[in-house]
């Protein structure tokens, strides 16, 4: 099973994609959609969408997976993270893939071991847990965080 996980965001949406066989994972790809801050925001959310769009089809994923919004100081960043996190849910289930939701600390947890790991401590288990991988950046590393929570997740469901 090929299992999308997304990190979003409105200036740089993180992706990364896995093969789950089993407890056995594995690496696809990964990468960052990106948008521009000087675009005004409909311009930038449909941006996000039409990538999110491409990536899915020429990928092809049987299940997705993306973190909750947690609150910033900032409630216009809050905003804004909640817009595009809203985008990323349509444009996944529009195209009929159903999408898991994981709080960052569960997200944190299920990679680390605990929901208080720092954004270092789960790239380097994403390294670790998907060797040979090279990760776009910090929103890719999470997001291949988030497919790797949900594909635990998935198998977990499967046995019982």
């Amino acid at each position: 099973m090929l299992v999308l996980g997304l990190d979003p965001g409105l200036g740089t949406t993180g992706w990364g994609l896995i093969r789950a066989e089993g407890n056995r994972l594995s690496h696809v790809a990964n990468g960052q959609l990106r948008t521009n801050a000087a675009e005004p925001l409909p311009r930038r959310l449909a941006y996000l969408a039409s990538q999110l769009e491409a990536l899915i089809a020429d990928r092809a994923p049987q299940a997705a997976a993306a973190e909750e919004v947690f609150v910033n100081k900032n409630p216009q960043s809050t905003l804004k993270l909640g817009q595009a996190r809203g985008v990323v849910l349509m444009t996944a289930a529009k195209a009929g893939i159903e999408v898991g939701e994981y709080a960052p600390t569960l997200v944190k947890k299920a990679v680390v071991g605990t929901g208080a790991a720092d954004k270092a401590q789960v790239h380097a288990m994403v390294r670790r847990l998907l060797p040979g991988a090279e990760i776009a950046g910090p929103d890719a590393a999470d997001a291949l965080a988030v497919a790797i929570t949900h594909a635990h997740h998935l198998a977990t469901a499967r046995r019982t």
